[in-house]
């Protein structure tokens, strides 16, 4: 039988031993709690989620998987998931709002107050992908004017209802942005001193319709908890945390996998998902790259004659094509990450081609010597030449295809992971049955 880090809680629940289950599971962190009951049905993650105070069961359920905090609503009572809604963060609530269907929202947001609609409308409200998505409403601000005595006690005031006040954003009667201030220069100051005088004016801020993925970049970059995000007329609108920034970065990092394998639209764990979602992810990339291997086979069958007359170049066939895909697809995948992260630039590809074709000669003549010896000793020394130089070539020719291939679909705007390993090895598959077959027609010599 098969055990779990829970198989004691789930027996304690299963004989009816409640508060035995409750000083279990208090025992566990949320996280965990999450990942169990991401792997329940409804009904039972509800029983275990019933377990926890509602702080905890607010915290547990931002730990959910999107379909499970669904799947959730439709079995929990309105007034509890209510409870729970209202204790969760501001942009986690806007998150399950956006993923209710329309009943369900409908059933759920009279059981708020005023102020807790009006906030998720707002949130739900911005354009999927961008700053204000994932932004929460659950900052701190300060007035410039408040003594240092002041601002501790607004602070401490609401603290419990903020996601975090290690740093609170100064904003004036517009609310717009002019500072940000650290709680320990608060703490520190002098008892009369002004916030003015002790905020930092050069806050870095982001803008509500800035691309998330670039947000969460900043984050990383400044090292920062998180960052104030504006709207056009400079107001303060919510914030991006840390944690969001690395929730949004481990779902683009997702992606681009996803991408660089030529799967596609393959949302939530793979561990769960159907036969028909893995089959719908990866048949259409896969039913394009047949057609264009098509290619290959119509190169070989061209230079019919020549396999005719040195049968012993069929040998070297894999070897050859296989190392331009490889090492197009090293190629690709160092040029798909270095524009990622801002690495690279468009601008930079006429530098880097050049570095890369120095790199590829130097793999490609190393490649030729390895693979001359087997020439010699299945073909001879004509043979080893033809295999030589066709794997010179070849290896560059990938290397440039694989480097250039993320650059020109970057060029129009398009998801350069898509230049993949499985697209890159198809294109440098149909090169090198060209580039081999034509240098041996060019150079080997014809029965008479």
């Amino acid at each position: 039988m098969k055990t779990t880090p829970f198989s004691d809680l789930t027996a304690l629940m299963r004989t009816g031993d409640i508060e035995a289950a409750r000083v279990r599971i208090d025992r566990e962190h949320p996280a965990d709690i999450g990942s169990m009951i991401n792997d329940l049905d409804p009904k039972e993650g509800w029983a275990v989620l019933e377990l926890l105070t509602l702080d905890r069961q607010a915290e547990t359920f931002g730990y959910l998987d999107h379909d499970v905090q669904v799947g959730l609503a439709t079995v929990a009572p309105r007034a509890k998931l209510a409870a729970i809604v209202v204790q969760m963060n501001a942009d986690e609530r806007a998150d399950l709002y956006n993923e209710l269907a329309d009943d369900q929202r409908e059933a759920l947001m009279p059981a708020l107050v005023q102020a807790e609609r009006e906030d998720i409308r707002k949130l739900a409200a911005y354009e999927e992908g961008t700053a204000g998505a994932i932004m929460t409403s659950d900052y701190a601000t300060l007035t410039p004017d408040l003594t240092a005595t002041e601002a501790l006690t607004k602070l401490r005031r609401e603290a419990p209802d903020k996601e975090t006040i290690y740093r609170a954003y100064v904003v004036d009667d517009e609310r717009k942005l002019i500072g940000s201030v650290r709680l320990q220069d608060i703490i520190t100051a002098p008892a009369r001193a002004t916030v003015v005088d002790v905020m930092q004016t050069n806050t870095l801020a982001v803008n509500v319709d800035d691309d998330q993925e670039d947000v969460a970049r900043k984050i990383g970059r400044y090292d920062v908890l998180a960052l104030p995000v504006l709207d056009a007329e400079g107001r303060i609108v919510g914030i991006v945390t840390h944690d969001d920034a690395l929730d949004v970065l481990e779902e683009e990092t997702t992606d681009d996998f996803h991408r660089v394998g030529t799967v596609t639209n393959l949302s939530g764990r793979v561990g769960e998902a159907t036969i028909w979602m893995l089959y719908r992810a990866r048949i259409v990339w896969l039913v394009l790259l047949v057609f264009g291997n098509i290619f290959s086979g119509a190169g070989i069958a061209y230079f019919e004659d020549t396999i005719t007359a040195y049968v012993s170049l069929v040998f070297f066939l894999p070897l050859l094509i296989d190392s331009g895909g490889n090492a197009g697809s090293q190629s690709a995948t160092l040029m798909v990450r270095a524009l990622a992260t801002g690495d690279v630039r468009l601008s930079d590809w006429g530098s880097m081609i050049g570095r890369e074709l120095m790199v590829a000669l130097g793999l490609g003549l190393t490649m030729a010597f390895a693979v001359s010896f087997i020439g010699v000793y299945r073909g001879g020394p004509e043979i080893a030449m033809v295999v030589a130089s066709s794997m010179i070539l070849i290896v560059v020719v990938g290397s440039i295809i694989g480097m250039s291939l993320p650059f020109v679909l970057s060029r129009f705007n398009l998801d350069p992971a898509t230049a993949s390993a499985p697209l890159v090895t198809s294109i440098a598959d149909a090169s090198g049955v060209l580039i081999y077959f034509t240098i041996a027609t060019t150079f080997l010599p014809f029965p008479g």
